[in-house]
C-alpha cells in the first residue's frame, strides 16, 4: 500500500494532507524519514508521524443504497447532503469507491483497501458495473448498436456497453448497460450524443455484489461470501 493511503486509511488524515505531511519529511518508515508519497508499506513496517505511531485500521466492505440527491464526498462545504452522513459512526472512516454523481442513485462501495478500491475503479481489471436507465423515447436499434460499440466522448471512444432492453415504449425506454470504465458522467454523455435525456441512472450492480432489496439510504458490510467474490473478480490474492 501507498504511504500516502496507509495515512489516510488509518484515520490520521486527509490523502491529501498527508501528501503535504509526507514531502514535509515529517514522516518516517523504520526509522528512515521517506519522502515518497508512493512509497510501498505494509502493517509490519514501523511508520511514524513526529513521535506518534501510525497504525493501519482493519479493513471493512461496505456497500450503500445511494438516493438521489446525495452528494458522493466525504468533504463539501457547499454540499447539502453527502453520502458520508448515511454511514454509521464507525464506518465514516471508509471511502467511495468512485462516485455516483448527484441526480443518480443505487448500489455505492465503501472501503478503505486502498488496493481493491484501485482494482475495481481501474479500467484495466475490466470489473464490470450494471446501471438500470430510463430514457425520453424508443431506444433505436442503431444507437443500441452504437453503444456496443462504444462511443465517442470528449473526443475519446468508450469502451464497447452491453445493453439489455427491460422495456421500450414510444414514449421512454428501460435498460440495462454494463460499462468497466467510470468517467465523470459517463452514461449520461453517451446517451446525450446519441439525442437521449436521462430521466433515471442506478447503479444495480457493481462486479458480483448486488444492490438487491437494500432501500435506499440503508447500507451493510459486505458478506465473506461476496468479498471472496469481489476480491476475484479484481484479482486480488487474498480474502481478509
Amino acid at each position: 500500500m501507498r504511504l500516502q493511503v496507509f495515512l489516510s486509511h488509518s484515520r490520521v488524515c486527509s490523502r491529501r494532507k498527508a501528501l503535504e505531511l509526507i514531502k514535509d519529511a515529517q514522516v518516517t518508515v523504520n526509522g528512515k524519514i521517506v519522502n515518497e508519497p508512493s512509497y510501498n508499506v505494509d502493517s509490519s513496517d514501523q511508520v511514524y508521524l513526529g513521535n506518534k505511531k501510525i497504525n493501519l485500521k482493519e479493513n471493512s466492505y461496505l456497500v450503500l443504497n445511494k438516493p438521489r440527491g446525495a452528494v458522493t464526498t466525504l468533504q463539501d462545504a457547499h454540499a447539502k447532503f453527502t453520502v458520508k452522513e448515511l454511514l454509521p459512526e464507525e464506518y465514516k472512516h471508509l471511502y467511495p469507491v468512485g462516485r455516483l454523481d448527484k441526480e443518480s442513485e443505487g448500489l455505492l462501495l465503501f472501503t478503505n483497501d486502498g488496493d481493491l478500491a484501485f482494482r475495481l475503479g481501474h479500467p484495466s481489471f475490466k470489473v464490470d458495473k450494471v446501471y438500470f436507465v430510463e430514457v425520453d423515447g424508443a431506444l433505436r436499434g442503431q444507437d443500441v448498436l452504437a453503444l456496443e460499440r462504444g462511443v465517442v466522448v470528449e473526443g475519446r471512444r468508450t469502451y464497447a456497453a452491453k445493453i439489455k432492453m427491460v422495456y421500450s415504449k414510444t414514449n421512454a425506454s428501460g435498460f440495462n448497460i454494463t460499462i468497466h470504465e467510470g468517467r465523470k458522467r459517463q452514461i449520461r454523455l453517451m446517451l446525450a450524443g446519441l439525442g437521449y435525456s436521462v430521466r433515471n441512472l442506478k447503479r444495480i450492480q457493481y462486479g458480483p455484489i448486488r444492490l438487491d432489496n437494500l432501500a435506499p439510504g440503508k447500507c451493510r458490510l459486505l458478506s465473506r461470501e461476496e468479498l471472496g467474490a469481489i476480491f476475484k473478480v479484481s484479482g486480488k490474492s487474498a480474502v481478509p
